[in-house]
């Protein structure tokens, strides 16, 4: 069996972004190029291998340490009893169903996902459960294939419902409030909702108080993750 491995977030904009970054300093050493009548100055690029270089790095740092870090905060800002349901929507690799899982007793944690290839590195179900059989909480967890507009879980069946950096991926506004509308319909009375993303905070607060629950964003954390990422905490009461 592998080790346990979370995945690269965004692989392909960090792979962009070292590319970008290389270039920016490769560029300048050409120091000026002549493209018909007009010399273009290559030292500007300079900036742009800085700061691309910076963002790459920054971005892998978050994959490999950060969201570690990162989804501790999230779990902490649940008053865990042991004995919830648990539902983690857009699991990828497991990071976040599987850490639910480890502070559940007789609860359960399920997971789901559709595995977009582009949103993390080997991102298949089957590396999923591998992680959770190497963590130690497969009899606490179930992975399901769903989309998060629309589930198929029944009114009022989770006690806790969290998800990050899943809901910007839906790209269309009206079903991005069809992913808001479900969550607010399968969380239970004096359940809890933790969303984090880097994007559309406002609007999922708008649309799960049209919903009826109370939503407070808690400010993005900038030391441990990247882009920074912004917390919502959702209750039913």
């Amino acid at each position: 069996m592998r080790k346990i491995d979370y995945g690269i977030d965004a692989p392909h904009v960090v792979r962009n972004l070292f590319i970008m970054g290389i270039l920016g300093f490769l560029l300048p050493l050409f120091h000026t190029v002549k493209i018909g009548p007009v010399n273009l100055d290559m030292t500007g690029f300079i900036g742009m291998g800085i700061s691309c270089g910076f963002m790459a790095v920054w971005m892998l740092l978050y994959s490999l340490y950060g969201k570690l870090r990162h989804r501790d905060r999230i779990l902490n800002m649940v008053n865990w009893k042991g004995n919830e349901m648990v539902l983690d929507i857009g699991t990828g690799r497991g990071l976040l169903v599987i850490g639910a899982a480890k502070r559940l007793t007789t609860g359960k944690s399920i997971g789901i996902d559709i595995w977009n290839a582009e949103d993390l590195t080997n991102n298949k179900i089957e590396n999923t459960i591998n992680n959770i059989v190497f963590e130690g909480v497969k009899d606490r967890v179930e992975i399901k294939n769903e989309n998060a507009i629309s589930m198929s879980f029944a009114d009022n069946t989770f006690d806790v419902v969290i998800s990050n950096l899943c809901l910007h991926n839906i790209y269309n506004k009206e079903d991005r409030k069809k992913a808001c509308g479900e969550i607010s319909r399968i969380l239970k009375k004096g359940g809890t909702a933790i969303i984090s993303d880097f994007r559309h905070m406002k609007e999922y607060k708008r649309n799960f108080i049209q919903s009826g629950l109370k939503a407070e964003i808690v400010p993005a954390s900038y030391f441990t993750t990247f882009p920074p990422l912004a917390i919502l905490k959702v209750t039913n009461e």
